[in-house]
């Protein structure tokens, strides 16, 4: 009989927890585990949890509660919970309360203490609860099992200081603090040399990288990453806008590593929503943002994040959006309807958004930017395109990659390209793919 372990991970929210699976992963690797994919054959299943939005915390709590089975007839099964919604007040109390089978309950600032939680499990029939508040420290040396080759993904920044009305990340991630960019640089640098070809540098507002320190700044940050010697792409997600500098687009411009593609949240186009949502700007300082990245980087292409039916938003705000959505011009949105969440300004605040009119909204957002995207994608048909290929994708029998402004490419070819860069002449533009023949 094999002595073999083994450990399913489930992740919900961004690509930062996606990070953090990995993280995860690599913890459980050093004890011996190998992953699976099917639940039943798990040693232990961890989810790392997210509470930006209900619906995803709803999603953990039914998968958690669908384990009970599961427990019942394997007593040695190791059930673990971290992430966000762990990290919240109480919710650990209340996740041991209705789910009693649940071996470990750890935060997000004590996610590098996995391994010693497991292994104190082992030795005990207790459950092992464990949230830390220390939101000053910024462990180094963990080992990931990367899952995204050939991208990869490193965290410059954890936590937020930025106190958004509608935004539960700086209770559950703590204050803004930056590693240290030697250790980001060498990091970076071992990625390059293990092959990997796109980096992409993580925070929840990277462009304060270095705030208050005796460190680099983000843009200088870039430049020494992007000097780096061999031929690779490097993006940054996420930006904030009333952290974006002239100089910063600058760097942008001087060096052909960096994605010529920026994520620029503007969550709406109303001054008064935006004062709400304590974002820090104005519509119009945004666009003279936006003004100055296309001054430096005509070729930009601009994502953004929208929020509709934030608590008092009129059809004038809204309207509002939609207007700046159209001058801008965006590459493409992730557009979001407004999520209460319990511990924020926002939740309390008056005028909440009935459902059918947040419903109403966010299809004519959506339709809005789906066309914008469509036009985007339209304009590379008859174009040479470089893409970096990222995988192959089964049901089209097809390998597909992204090319610097972020666009989905889609070619045929005899050999495996995953992880080469390659040029492929666009034939046919399929709403926010393209579709091409490698020459």
């Amino acid at each position: 009989m094999s002595n073999q372990k083994f450990y399913k991970i489930v992740t919900y929210g961004c690509q930062m927890n996606v990070h953090e699976s990995e993280k995860i992963a690599g913890a459980l690797t050093e004890l011996g585990y190998i992953s699976c994919e099917d639940m039943e054959q798990a040693d232990i299943i961890v989810f790392n949890t997210c509470c930006i939005r209900e619906n995803a915390e709803n999603h953990a709590f039914g998968n958690i509660g669908m384990l009970k089975k599961l427990k019942a007839a394997n007593r040695d099964l190791i059930i673990a919970v971290g992430g966000c919604l762990t990290q919240q007040a109480g919710k650990a109390e209340n996740l041991h309360e209705k789910f009693p089978y649940v071996d470990i309950i750890f935060g997000t600032h004590n996610l590098h203490r996995l391994k010693d939680y497991i292994l104190l499990k082992q030795n005990r029939k207790k459950a092992v609860i464990e949230i830390e508040d220390d939101e000053g420290y910024v462990f180094e040396g963990e080992n990931p099992v990367r899952t995204s080759y050939p991208n990869a993904w490193v965290n410059i920044t954890y936590g937020c200081n930025n106190f958004c009305s509608y935004c539960i990340v700086p209770f559950v991630r703590g204050r803004e603090r930056s590693r240290r960019s030697e250790n980001i640089i060498a990091e970076v640098k071992g990625l390059l040399d293990a092959g990997y070809k796109e980096i992409t540098l993580l925070g929840q507002n990277v462009n304060s990288y270095g705030n208050g320190s005796d460190d680099l700044t983000f843009p200088q940050l870039l430049e020494r990453i992007a000097n780096l010697d061999g031929k690779f792409r490097l993006r940054f997600m996420t930006s904030h806008p009333k952290d974006f500098s002239e100089n910063l687009a600058k760097v942008i411009s001087e060096n052909e590593k960096i994605c010529h593609c920026v994520h620029l949240p503007v969550q709406s186009g109303s001054d008064a929503v935006l004062k709400a949502m304590n974002r820090k700007y104005t519509a119009g300082d945004y666009l003279e943002k936006i003004s100055c990245l296309k001054k430096y980087v005509p070729d930009c292409a601009v994502t953004t994040d929208l929020i509709v039916g934030f608590p008092g938003e009129t059809e004038e705000d809204f309207e509002a959006t939609l207007n700046l959505v159209k001058l801008v011009n965006y590459s493409s949105a992730f557009t979001f309807v407004y999520s209460k969440r319990e511990g924020t300004v926002a939740a309390k605040m008056p005028g909440q958004i009935p459902e059918e009119v947040s419903k109403q909204r966010i299809m004519r957002i959506v339709e809005l930017v789906n066309s914008l995207t469509r036009e985007h994608t339209k304009d590379y048909v008859g174009k040479t395109v470089e893409i970096l290929c990222e995988g192959y994708d089964d049901k089209k029998g097809m390998y597909l990659g992204r090319d610097c402004y972020g666009r989905m490419g889609y070619f045929k070819s005899e050999t495996n390209m995953i992880g080469e860069f390659v040029n492929i002449k666009v034939n046919k533009a399929n709403g926010v793919s393209l579709i091409g023949e490698r020459i």
